[in-house]
């Protein structure tokens, strides 16, 4: 059978499974526990950038390196990402940075924000949560695990958009032609950001639900995800680029505000991701 029962179900019923998933995802009061999510995840932002400044400024140009960031940084707070790389430029400037007290900063509250997040998860999946529990030390591993995991994931990216960038700059003889290879490390970096949203997205959803996942709902719940995310993230763009007055109203705080407003989303976005996969194992659950 080329579809599955659930996949057969969902093309069937496409707006009834939406329908589901959004009721779902209220019961659960999905949009506190994304609050709750990212004021934590905000907290853990800018020591994070700043020890990881710290480390690749040993490998590359930090003005390459403050670019590189930047580009990354509007996915995460769109129309922000200036403001905040000024903290972390002024941060290092006047020479204050500690590497350990920033190191156990990071460590800190963003095993608050994982901790917040596996509890988030534990309310989306129920029908889990009846029958297996986590043991206790495996939860408390689980979100030094997953700041590891983001830290290397931060350091491919970022040499990879290194890598990408320096191609952009050579061309290709051919035909008696040179081509620039401009448009294809643009599409080619594109690919790499989408890929390790998608990734990093998947990694969540197989690790912090309690129970084991198949890895093809974990994709399909990644893919739906950061697809969603791509299309809010430019919206937001848009209008606090366009059409907001938060610098107005809210002065020296936009950056913080807009910030904890972008991840928030972006909390929501992960969670609603997880209410989907969570509502496509009920439909194989009823399915079987």
């Amino acid at each position: 059978m080329l579809f599955s029962k659930r996949a057969l179900y969902i093309l069937a019923h496409p707006t009834g499974f939406l329908l589901r998933t959004l009721k779902g995802f209220r019961d659960n009061q999905g949009i506190l526990l994304a609050g709750a999510v990212a004021y934590y995840a905000l907290l853990s932002v800018l020591p994070l950038l700043i020890l990881t400044v710290l480390a690749l400024s040993h490998f590359v140009d930090q003005a390459e390196l403050f670019k590189i960031l930047g580009q990354y940084l509007e996915w995460l707070v769109p129309s922000q990402s200036q403001a905040v790389l000024d903290d972390v430029s002024r941060f290092l400037n006047h020479r204050v940075s500690n590497g350990a007290v920033l190191l156990l900063t990071m460590m800190f509250f963003s095993s608050l924000a994982f901790s917040v997040l596996e509890k988030a998860m534990a309310v989306i999946f129920p029908h889990r949560g009846v029958s297996k529990k986590r043991h206790f030390l495996v939860s408390v591993v689980i979100p030094y695990f997953l700041v590891l995991f983001l830290g290397i994931a931060m350091l491919g990216v970022t040499t990879g958009s290194i890598v990408l960038q320096a191609l952009a700059k050579e061309s290709i003889h051919f035909f008696g032609y040179d081509w620039p290879l401009r448009g294809l490390a643009g599409t080619l970096l594109n690919l790499l950001s989408f890929s390790v949203e998608t990734l990093i997205l998947t990694v969540l959803y197989l690790v912090l639900p309690v129970g084991r996942i198949r890895p093809r709902h974990a994709v399909i719940g990644g893919l739906m995800a950061a697809s969603l995310w791509e299309i809010i993230r430019r919206l937001l763009f848009w209008y606090f680029s366009t059409l907001s007055k938060a610098g107005v109203v809210y002065g020296s705080l936009t950056t913080a505000v807009v910030a904890l407003f972008s991840m928030e989303i972006a909390a929501v976005v992960l969670l609603l991701g997880a209410q989907v996969i969570s509502e496509y194992e009920r439909i194989e659950e009823t399915a079987s």
